[in-house]
């Protein structure tokens, strides 16, 4: 079974993804993130900086790297996500802007009036949600959709707010139920995430739930966070 672990920033999606395939067995995909890909792509640029053309490039960047994964492990795997994230996030910025921390005061934390550059992006994610759409009701079985219950962690790579969030988060159920991909929605402690996911889909625990979220804390420490400005004289 091929399953999709969503939610929008700071849910979790990472930490359950990695505990629950140490929990299960099951693995997971190790797509590059966005924090990963930026500084060889555009080195010395933050996310925030990069322009509604250089976006396009970091979204088909982003889905090609997790189509790969996707492809190498086969019909058994548990995913941090998937291509959705990458049009939702484009579609999200015709809404509030490229920077939506810069929108984020304005009457529901919409951009002003589009430019033309900005309506011809919101054309092409348009077209890029058709691609990645049906890549996915392709590929997945089933999405398990993580509440955001967390506050947002104020990394300063992630140029977002709570309604740039919220309108991720009510995009991505929407196009679910527009996908008819079958979901459940999540929500709780990481054990009670990982029993309660192992459990809707019959997996079988290999390890304690203890075992399994101290092997993923490793995990998780052992990411790169510098930003990606950080990273650029390395990049290049």
């Amino acid at each position: 079974m091929k399953i999709a672990i969503s939610g929008t920033y700071s849910a979790g999606k990472t930490s359950t993804v990695m505990a629950l395939s140490h929990y299960t067995g099951v693995p997971r995909t190790l797509a590059r993130t966005i924090r990963e890909i930026l500084p060889e792509t555009f080195p010395g640029k933050a996310l925030s900086e990069v322009t509604p053309a250089e976006f396009l490039q970091l979204m088909l960047r982003r889905h090609t790297g997790r189509a790969v994964q996707e492809a190498l492990l086969g019909d058994h795997f548990i995913s941090d996500g998937s291509s959705l994230q990458e049009w939702l996030y484009g579609a999200g910025r015709v809404i509030h802007g490229m920077n939506p921390n810069a929108t984020a005061d304005n009457e529901g934390g919409r951009a002003a009036e589009a430019t033309e550059e900005m309506r011809f992006f919101g054309q092409v994610v348009d077209q890029y949600g058709h691609a990645l759409k049906q890549h996915v009701k392709d590929t997945y079985d089933a999405y398990v959709h993580l509440r955001h219950e967390l506050p947002i962690t104020a990394d300063g790579h992630r140029p977002m707010n709570e309604k740039f969030r919220a309108t991720i988060d009510a995009m991505l159920l929407r196009t679910l139920d527009e996908l008819e991909i079958p979901y459940h929605i999540v929500s709780g402690t990481m054990p009670e995430r990982l029993e309660t996911i192992s459990g809707l889909f019959d997996l079988e625990p290999v390890m304690s739930v203890e075992e399994a979220i101290e092997l993923a804390r490793q995990d998780y420490g052992r990411q790169d966070f510098r930003m990606e400005t950080d990273r650029a004289p390395a990049a290049a």
